[in-house]
């Protein structure tokens, strides 16, 4: 049964499932507004999880086909996935923060085996072993309907959502925060309205990915697959003040969306939580004892791939399957791309795969 719940002020969340995936559910928010229902995210493109989506907003009160429009904290498909559909059966129009949106064109502008190349390459720069990137190699061989797979022709959204304004929804005042650091793009929505039951706080706050009770966010890097060959975080230390840093835009997103001090957090996933500035401070200290701890390791020279081997995930490395092992590298090359920029570590001239050690 399709897992509804008021949150009171116009605002309800519905469990939308994620298929295969840990993470079991996104939270899919509708908020009424003098215009009509409006969409936080989406959800997983996947027919189920459309099913329950529908379900959802009609126990809402509502259909569908009533939605005025949907806006999207990130571009993943577990957030994005859905609201192409959701166009379709309303008409409704779809916002997003213009480096996300960015994202899309040229997720749906490169062919499927671009991808796939591209990935090979930057993994293989990455130190990655011959029989992890072998796959990707052979995988363009073996589509058939690229057209299908998830997340390779994410909806092109109408609206661009502009930080610090607030949204055009008749009746209520939500504004756009720009956190990027899970994605370029990212955006959290600050509900600028007493709470429905009067707790202490700044309103309430969609965080999207940004902001989770009990799951620290993934860090990586997006990069365009356009520019060929080695990644340009591949080549050494020149020119990487340059370029961008996600762990450094997430810490400083962390503290901006800390500094809002929202009396209630709607994250899209797990469950809703009061006093934000604690969980920021949590996940600040997390990760800067995970910066330390990775300087430890590289206390000899590593490649990413051999970093992202050694640093704790929340199983062995040797139980981590395929996909998440990519997940990991790039992560790992995020936090390896804040200590440079820190001054904490550096490339090893000449090296290839390129490795870095701790200064």
């Amino acid at each position: 049964m399709t897992q509804v719940t008021d949150h009171g002020g116009g605002v309800r969340s519905i469990s939308v499932p994620i298929p295969d995936n840990p993470l079991g559910h996104t939270l899919v928010y509708l908020v009424d507004t003098d215009a009509g229902p409006v969409l936080v995210d989406t959800g997983w493109d996947d027919p189920a999880s459309w099913d329950t989506l529908v379900e959802g907003i009609t126990g809402c009160g509502t259909s569908v086909a009533e939605i005025h429009g949907v806006v999207i904290t990130h571009h993943h498909p577990d957030h994005h996935g859905l609201s192409g559909r959701v166009r379709e059966a309303s008409g409704a129009w779809i916002a997003m923060h213009a480096a996300d949106a960015a994202i899309v064109r040229r997720t749906r502008e490169t062919r499927p085996e671009g991808w796939f190349a591209y990935m090979a390459a930057k993994l293989e720069a990455s130190g990655a072993p011959e029989e992890h990137v072998a796959p990707l190699r052979e995988a363009p061989r073996s589509l058939r309907r690229p057209s299908t797979l998830p997340g390779f022709s994410p909806a092109l959204p109408d609206r661009e959502i502009v930080p610090g304004e607030l949204l055009p929804l008749p009746g209520r005042r939500l504004r756009a925060v720009w956190t990027p650091g899970h994605t370029p793009g990212h955006v959290c929505l600050h509900l600028e309205e007493a709470h429905p039951d009067r707790l202490p706080g700044n309103g309430r706050l969609f965080s999207g990915d940004h902001l989770l009770p009990r799951i620290t966010p993934h860090i990586g890097l997006y990069e365009d697959p356009d520019t060929h060959g080695r990644p340009p975080y591949a080549t050494g230390i020149e020119g990487l003040g340059e370029i961008a840093d996600p762990l450094g835009d997430y810490l400083d997103s962390l503290e901006r969306v800390g500094r809002l001090a929202p009396a209630e957090v709607l994250p899209a996933h797990q469950h809703v939580f009061t006093d934000a500035p604690s969980r920021v401070a949590e996940l600040l200290a997390h990760h800067e004892e995970r910066l330390t701890g990775l300087l430890t390791l590289l206390s000899v020279p590593l490649t990413p791939w051999q970093l992202a081997e050694r640093m704790e995930w929340n199983r062995p490395w040797a139980d981590i399957p395929y996909g998440s092992r990519n997940i990991a590298v790039s992560e790992a090359e995020a936090h390896i791309r804040r200590l440079v920029k820190l001054g904490r570590a550096e490339a090893v001239t000449g090296s290839d795969p390129v490795t870095y050690t701790a200064v």
